[in-house]
């Protein structure tokens, strides 16, 4: 989703201890606040909803499907964004929003490793908006590699898959 999650960081950043855990009802209200940053927003292209509208997207859809893998970004003890995967068709896909003052010290990419070890389907797809490169990059660091463009509205945003283990 949204985010700069680059890793290009000094080491004394790299001190933070990341963590996942399952998703509490605490969480939304954190989840909610970073969705509303426009900073994040712009980034990302994803239009935040309404306060109620978010909270019945996450209770029924996201927490709601047992198929949803969903988990809470800890670091340091404090609630830092989240990463999800679903089924959308045939295709399983991945999303994760992190707060601002998590972007640009390696916490992207350290929870995108510890989740990709709990979710193990593979491919595995996602597909960041175009310009959100942080995103694009962190991505394609954890394996994803580009498969084309697609469009949600006006936006064009570049599909990833992360491909099937080879087993030789």
């Amino acid at each position: 989703m949204s985010d700069d999650l680059s890793d290009d960081v000094s080491d004394d950043l790299r001190d933070d201890i990341v963590q996942l855990r399952d998703v509490v009802d605490a969480d939304l209200e954190t989840f909610l606040v970073f969705e509303h940053d426009p900073e994040a927003v712009r980034r990302s292209r994803f239009e935040p909803r309404p306060r109620d509208r978010f909270m019945r997207h996450w209770e029924e859809r996201v927490l709601g499907d047992p198929e949803n893998l969903v988990q809470t970004v800890i670091v340091n003890g404090e609630v830092a964004g989240n990463f999800v995967s679903w089924w959308d068709g045939d295709r399983r896909f991945i999303g994760y929003w992190l707060g601002r003052s998590y972007w640009g010290r390696g916490v992207g990419s350290r929870a995108l490793g510890l989740f990709l070890e709990r979710e193990t389907t593979r491919p595995l797809y996602a597909d960041p908006y175009k310009d959100n490169t942080a995103s694009v990059r962190l991505l394609e660091k954890h394996g994803f590699q580009r498969t084309g463009i697609v469009t949600h509205g006006d936006d064009e945003h570049i599909m990833l898959v992360l491909p099937r283990h080879e087993h030789s």
